[in-house]
């Protein structure tokens, strides 16, 4: 199951993490289920061949988007597929959120809206032009033209407390927030309610959903027993570990390094 990654230009670093392709087959006998796991960051999402149907508590499904974004969430949601897939990303910061599309990030937390909810009709015209694009260069392209004309039109001088954020993701969560409100020259209320409408969650939950994330960078480390990866990842102690990876997962984190859940073919290319 070919996963790449694509750097973005210097003009989009401060705003998108990566881009990044995934392409797969699947069939109405083998399908391919796929689990989105809690993160901190979005994605812009494009499906240029096949789509995914969205799995409900109540086992029903309803149809996904073609393409959209799925926004930071501290949720997990599954899809499944029956036919051969091309899925398109970018993975943001979450103040690009409010200098790409002009909504404060807290808006938008927990939600999926499709690209003609979010954009309108130049949002229409993206989801055409990325599902023609002959390869993945044309669509990172493509991807790339389109944020740098959004930034253009709605880039404010940033507030330092957006630039934290960044802190937070490369301290992998293991962060003191009254030092990080110190370090604004903020109140802790004052830098709590400023990192909301930057990050879409309080410090606290956003450091947490990080730090479970960086967790998530250990698959396929047989070197290392949960208990090592937790207490490398910033947890307590193991039993925290678990209560948290659950939360925000779905999963025992023994069951899911042991490569047995789902969606995990990805990583193992």
């Amino acid at each position: 199951m070919p996963y790449h990654t694509f750097m973005p230009p210097p003009s989009l670093a401060p705003f998108v993490r990566c881009f990044w392709a995934l392409e797969g087959e699947a069939s109405c006998a083998t399908p391919y289920v796929h689990r989105t796991m809690a993160s901190g960051c979005p994605e812009l999402v494009f499906h240029f061949r096949g789509r995914f149907d969205e799995l409900l508590e109540d086992g029903k499904t309803e149809k996904s988007f073609v393409s959209g974004l799925h926004a930071q969430t501290k949720r997990y949601n599954r899809f499944v597929t029956c036919e051969g897939f091309g899925i398109f990303g970018a993975y943001l910061y979450p103040y690009a959120i409010p200098q790409l599309f002009a909504y404060p990030a807290e808006e938008l937390t927990n939600e999926m809206p499709d690209l003609h909810t979010l954009l309108g009709q130049e949002g229409v015209d993206l989801e055409e032009q990325m599902a023609l694009a002959p390869c993945h260069a044309s669509r990172r392209a493509l991807l790339t033209s389109f944020l740098e004309r959004k930034l253009i039109r709605h880039y404010q001088a940033e507030d330092a407390v957006a630039f934290t954020i960044q802190r937070v993701i490369h301290a992998n969560g293991a962060v003191n927030i009254d030092a990080l409100a110190h370090d604004n020259f903020l109140s802790r209320r004052q830098f709590e309610r400023k990192f909301k409408v930057h990050a879409g969650f309080s410090p606290k939950l956003f450091s947490r959903i990080v730090r479970f994330q960086s967790s998530l960078e250990e698959y396929g480390n047989r070197e290392k027993s949960l208990t090592e990866i937790a207490y490398g990842c910033g947890y307590f102690d193991q039993s925290h570990f678990i209560h948290e990876f659950r939360e925000f997962s779905g999963y025992h984190p023994g069951y899911y390094f042991s490569g047995k859940a789902e969606g995990v073919e990805y990583r193992d290319a």
